[in-house]
């Protein structure tokens, strides 16, 4: 085995058809030794004696990919300096591509005497090597013909989904795929998903992560994956193939199976904290390699750490190779894994400086000006758990955010809370209060009833209160404002009348989060009517709890078609996805405005109406020439007029509808999943029931014309064509004739 000096970049394992340089970060280590494993994982010691602005290198002749490697690092140990370095422990490398498995916990993870007294400060003389192995891999996937959608913002339906959860249970997958990537990627997801219209899958963590110690002592499991080990690994335990890189090809064929299919893969990445805990957490990579660097600690004690995200840890992305680390990994995943997004887990804590968010950070100016991660979709989770961590509304241009306040103020408007139409002028039209005044656009609101956080659809309406037990932390996990309203009874029910309640408020949602401007996000599941049985914080249930139930109920099969229909009427609807607010000014030429809010009398709202602490009803008309944009292709979008009606009292009320140059044809109707037929007439009146949401469209002459004139235009052209086909088959008789009537005098000559 020849070594050379090898080069510190790049960073991680790096094959090149000969053998293998390894390079290492670590500013405090004293010394690094690259451990080499052969099949029967007996180790070989490589010290590294070449240092380059404190990366560690040397290069390996003859090492090929599929190697299993780790490191050793030397160096002091004092937790109250901030050093936890410890060379009993075997360390994964930061820039692993790929791992030998999961966690052992049974042979030890810690790098301090776990049974002293003094705990972390207390060094451990026994060695800890429950760390999978890193391996060198080679990339020589075949990503030909993979195209990106790149869908614009606007059009996006995005539904958020588990790569496990999603197929696990699924009886048409087959079942050694199910609860995988291949799973995600077969046939009876893809069409599921197709029939729903959504255009863009976010999965939850894929990047490979741990059991926490505490859940494993319980014999729970990290189902989320918000426990994040690598930034580069992919998950092993949503794959398959379980063999050497096993794991990557997979995850590739998914994204590309994917994007053969129209959807757009964005992940939801956790740089905020690393599974390694506080300071009684494991040694695993990053403590033990330069914990100083890695993670923000306390100035007065360096033992402790900073915690803005409520599990022990904080990265620190104050540190310029911490932030290195992060760019490398966004840019591997969109470069070699071809993903189209990102949404950020507790997003805020990655822009704090010293202390305080700043929405000037070195994160976000280093991702602005980056080449690669400034064009994929990037979406906030903005807030974290420290001083000043809720940041709705305040990220920079180029960010989406989940919008919390659009969730908290539909689940009230829905649940019958009064005072709650003021608000909701913000929420329908896509929150210009939060996000127009510093250039961003509607589309950047991401909107959403629920989310893998918190109840599911069907458990918002049919539980009050949290049952999170089986979690085994007393139920004191999980918010407790939840903004829910069981109906009369809490969980499920044989009450017909609860049960009919309890579906058309499901509708109300999932239809007011479609007609709302903005990007809309499902839940995955919620379609299905899946429950948790009231578990607001499944994080630790992998096991039917968390699983899409598959086995679908009249009611369930019910709540598809109208998921579907509501996500057709949206696409279909330029004036329900907009690139722009509305102005709230007259449209050149006429007396109409882009947009008016009618009371039920037909009347326009006033400020009184505005701020009635008991409305619970609005209507909201959209002006189908008043989008004020044009398409791809240059031309100007034009829709129908909209009329959204939505009754959130206990009592059914008459709406008076605007004068139209046509009749208003009802698309939605909330009482029912079933299509409505309901037409009225230019000025007529339509009763709204209680709890329910009417969408009615009225067609533009222009647009009627319009229609029947691309109709003619279209059948004239494929009467010319047919008339020139024909003319050309005669043309080809005729010269076929004369040929055999001149073979034939050449025959008689």
């Amino acid at each position: 085995m020849k070594l050379k000096r090898g080069h510190p970049y790049p960073l991680g394992a790096t094959y090149d058809g000969k053998g293998v340089n390894f390079a290492l970060y670590s500013e405090h280590a004293e010394g690094v030794e690259l451990c080499l494993f052969d099949e029967e994982l007996n180790e070989t010691q490589i010290p590294l004696r070449n240092r380059t602005a404190f990366v560690w290198h040397v290069y390996v002749d003859g090492i090929k990919p599929g190697q299993f490697y780790g490191y050793r690092v030397h160096g002091q140990y004092r937790p109250e300096l901030g050093l936890r370095f410890n060379p009993r422990v075997l360390l994964m490398d930061p820039y692993a591509k790929a791992l030998s498995g999961t966690e052992n916990h049974e042979e030890g993870l810690y790098a301090y005497n776990n049974f002293s007294p003094n705990k972390d400060l207390d060094v451990s003389v026994d060695y800890a090597s429950g760390t999978p192995f890193s391996i060198v891999m080679e990339d020589d996937f075949d990503w030909s013909g993979d195209v990106k959608p790149r869908y614009p913002f606007n059009r996006c339906v995005i539904y958020e989904a588990h790569v496990k959860g999603i197929s696990k249970l699924h009886p048409d997958v087959p079942e050694e795929l199910r609860g995988t990537y291949a799973g995600l990627a077969s046939e009876p997801i893809i069409s599921h998903l197709k029939k729903l219209g959504v255009t863009t899958i976010e999965l939850l963590p894929v990047h490979q992560h741990i059991d926490d110690p505490f859940l494993y002592e319980k014999g729970l499991k990290n189902y989320w994956g918000y426990s994040t080990l690598s930034f580069f690994v992919p998950e092993i335990r949503y794959s398959s193939d379980k063999s050497i890189g096993g794991p990557v090809r997979e995850f590739k064929q998914m994204v590309k199976k994917l994007h053969q299919e129209g959807f757009e893969v964005i992940l939801d990445v956790v740089y905020n904290h690393t599974c390694e805990g506080n300071h009684q957490g494991p040694t695993m990579c990053y403590k033990g390699i330069d914990n100083i660097n890695y993670y923000r600690l306390q100035p007065d004690n360096k033992r402790f750490y900073k915690d803005y995200t409520g599990t022990g840890n904080t990265i620190n992305v104050v540190c310029p190779q911490t932030l290195q680390l992060i760019m490398d990994s966004l840019r591997y995943w969109v470069n070699e894994m071809h993903v189209d997004g990102f949404r950020f887990d507790l997003c805020s804590t990655l822009a704090r400086e010293m202390h305080y968010w700043n929405q000037l950070s070195s994160f976000f100016t280093i991702i602005h000006q980056d080449p690669v991660i400034s064009q994929v979709k990037l979406i906030a989770e903005p807030w974290d758990v420290g001083e000043g961590g809720y940041q709705v509304g305040n990220f920079p241009v180029l960010w989406a955010e989940w919008n919390a306040k659009y969730r908290d103020l539909m689940r009230s408007f829905w649940k019958g809370d009064g005072g709650t139409v003021g608000e909701m002028g913000y929420r329908l039209t896509g929150s210009s209060d939060l996000y127009e005044l510093d250039g961003r656009k509607p589309y950047l609101s991401v909107n959403f009833i629920t989310a893998h956080d918190g109840f599911t659809l069907r458990d918002l309406v049919s539980y009050n209160e949290k049952h999170n037990l089986n979690n085994m932390e007393g139920n004191r996990d999980g918010h407790s404002d939840n903004r829910s309203w069981n109906h009369g009874v809490e969980g499920e029910t044989n009450d017909a009348y609860i049960n009919e309640l309890r579906a058309r408020q499901m509708r109300n949602l999932m239809s007011t989060l479609l007609f709302s401007q903005g990007t809309p996000m499902i839940c995955g599941g919620d379609e299905l009517m899946r429950t948790q049985r009231g578990n607001n914080n499944a994080y630790c249930q992998d096991n039917e709890i968390s699983w899409y139930d598959w086995n679908l109920s009249e009611e369930a099969k019910a709540m598809i078609e109208f998921t579907s229909e509501v996500v057709k009427i949206r696409r279909e609807h330029p004036a329900l996805h907009r690139r722009k607010f509305f102005q709230g000014r007259m449209i050149r030429g006429s007396n109409i405005r882009d947009i008016i809010w009618f009371r039920p009398d037909g009347q326009e709202m006033s400020d009184e109406d505005w701020n009635n602490p008991h409305g619970k009803a609005l209507a909201m008309f959209l002006s189908g020439t008043g989008i004020d944009d044009i398409d791809e292709e240059g031309d100007q979008i034009r829709d129908d007029n909209l009329m959204l009606i939505l009754n959130s009292s206990s009592h059914d009320i008459e709406f008076v509808l605007p004068q139209c140059n046509a009749d208003w044809e009802c698309l939605v109707d909330t009482i029912s999943a079933k299509k409505s037929e309901e037409m009225v007439y230019s000025g007529g009146k339509t009763m709204v029931k209680s709890r329910s949401l009417k969408l009615f469209k009225c067609t533009h002459r222009f647009l009627e014309r319009m229609t029947k004139i691309n109709h003619l235009v279209q059948q004239i052209k494929e009467s010319q064509e047919e008339q020139i086909k024909e003319s050309q088959e005669e043309q080809n008789k005729e010269l076929q004739g004369e040929q055999v009537q001149e073979n034939q005098e050449d025959q008689n000559s």
